[in-house]
């Protein structure tokens, strides 16, 4: 089985009327982590992503405009378009992840259970494959 295999969409309950529309994104209803860290992207001028979490689980929506993400392990990837701020990705531990082809007015809106530590990520896609490699005891 592949880790790729854990990815998943989540679906935001949002209530639409007259106003427009409100998301709700709640700990334990539709994130299945403790929620440690929130950060959002906007501004994007260029790909962003190119490493790996080595403990962190994460949830990814765009919240305006689109990018594309994908996610890869040793041997496989997985690309998704993401466009409706209603819904999200859940992404485990030890997956690389690239963003690219952002809109100029794209916002990314991340959830995650651990606070950041530069320490516990894999910066490159060689440092990556070392890890996974060594983890896996090849």
């Amino acid at each position: 089985m592949s880790l790729l295999d854990e990815i998943k969409w989540i679906e935001f309950p949002s209530i639409e009327d007259s106003r427009g529309t409100l998301t709700a994104i709640e700990k334990y209803e539709q994130i299945p982590f403790e929620i440690n860290r929130i950060f959002y992207m906007h501004g994007i001028t260029s790909d962003r992503g190119g490493h790996a979490h080595i403990d962190t689980h994460q949830v990814i929506t765009a919240v305006n405009g689109s990018f594309d993400i994908s996610f890869e392990d040793e041997n496989n990837i997985k690309t998704f378009k993401l466009d409706d701020p209603k819904r999200g990705l859940y992404m485990p531990p030890l997956v690389f992840t690239s963003m690219k082809n952002f809109t100029v007015d794209a916002v990314a809106l991340v959830i995650a259970s651990t606070n950041y530590d530069i320490a516990k990520s894999l910066r490159t896609k060689s440092d990556y494959l070392e890890y996974i490699r060594r983890f896996e005891g090849k």
